[in-house]
């Protein structure tokens, strides 16, 4: 990778909450070592994860969907000490557990499952989207957590706007959720 792209990522992880920063930038680091670039191409991008952190102040039970090598579910989790984080994947991806130790204390926060929603437990009050992009897993995902939403939960999508995954929009439009994009989120409230 450039220099003047590794600066650029630095810089922008600057910009986010100190922990959390500390954090990116370790996994960075590490994927660098690596060579691990399918962490680097698909991590959330610095940008959009200062919007999903602001879009989860004050929410404790948050669900992400897509875990990848879980930067995001332990950025989550790093940001609000009380915060509680479900991840869900199929696919175990390599090196996910290194990252997440990454995370130290707020490691014990963070619960991987599978592609399944669990069968109970606590309303969710912020649901992040960023699993397969095909529109019908996408409209899936969102109709199996849709009655665990808390009133007034957040859903945000993850690459709405990527002209790559054209799936996201697509299954966006056929739910009919009147919501707004924010770079490359789309955010849902429930009205409930």
């Amino acid at each position: 990778m450039r220099a003047g792209v590794a600066a650029a990522h630095a810089l922008a992880f600057v910009l986010l909450p100190p922990r959390v920063a500390r954090f990116q930038l370790r996994a960075y680091g590490r994927a660098l070592r690596c060579r691990d670039r399918w962490s680097l191409r698909s991590a959330t991008k610095p940008r959009e994860l200062r919007m999903l952190l602001r879009l989860a102040r004050g929410r404790v039970r948050v669900v992400e969907i897509g875990t990848g090598t879980a930067w995001t579910a332990a950025s989550l989790a790093l940001a609000d000490p009380r915060r509680k984080v479900l991840t869900l994947d199929p696919i175990r991806r390599q090196g996910r557990d290194a990252y997440l130790a990454l995370s130290g204390p707020a490691r014990a926060r963070v619960a991987l499952a599978g592609a399944d929603p669990p069968s109970a437990g606590e309303p969710v009050e912020l649901l992040f989207v960023d699993g397969s992009h095909g529109a019908a897993s996408v409209i899936d995902a969102f109709r199996a957590w849709r009655p665990r939403l808390a009133p007034g939960a957040i859903v945000a999508f993850h690459d709405w706007a990527n002209p790559a995954h054209p799936g996201v929009r697509e299954a966006i439009e056929a739910l009919g959720l009147a919501g707004r994009g924010a770079g490359d989120l789309y955010v849902w409230r429930d009205p409930g």
